[in-house]
């Protein structure tokens, strides 16, 4: 019985590992043909052309946890990638900012919230957990009144947070 109990907990430890990693871009990214990462990423949200080559954006995780950017050079083969939901771009994001270059730093929103009385809208961005969350405050200019930290409302139970 406990034999069985262990062999169970290590196959859903594995399970659960495995759909993960499925999150991240494969080791073996770095020159492999736009085709091949859209095979193994799946499609991505918004390709935007660059100065020699493009970008995909790969929103990923439950909530947007985890945000990749797979840069293509001129002849469609990755380059590089990178995970954009940072403390370092959460912190480049400054008020006065246009929407348009939070879009372009921190990819699409995992959650955006209309204000009342016409003020404008929040992008909320999960990170690093679940019941965390980087929030950008726009206008309705478009440009970022402030922007911070917080926690979404589902983790708050009774005053208390529910991840606690």
């Amino acid at each position: 019985m406990h034999t069985r109990f262990i062999t169970r907990s290590w196959c859903s430890a594995c399970f659960f590992l495995a759909a993960c990693s499925g999150y991240v871009p494969p080791d073996a990214l770095q020159g492999m043909h736009r085709d091949d990462v859209v095979a193994r990423m799946g499609p991505p949200e918004m390709e935007r052309r660059q100065d020699a080559g493009s970008r995909l954006e790969f929103p990923r995780g439950p909530y947007g946890k985890q945000t990749w950017f797979v840069y293509l050079d001129a002849s469609g083969r990755a380059s590089r990638a990178e995970q954009v939901l940072t403390e370092q771009n959460f912190s480049r994001v400054d008020v006065g900012m246009a929407q348009e270059e939070v879009r372009l730093l921190l990819g699409r929103p995992g959650n955006v919230q209309v204000l009342g009385r016409e003020r404008g809208v929040v992008w909320s961005y999960r990170y690093p957990s679940l019941c965390n969350w980087f929030q950008v405050e726009f206008t309705l200019q478009m440009s970022v009144r402030s922007a911070g930290y917080g926690e979404p409302p589902e983790c708050i139970k009774g005053g208390e947070r529910a991840d606690k």
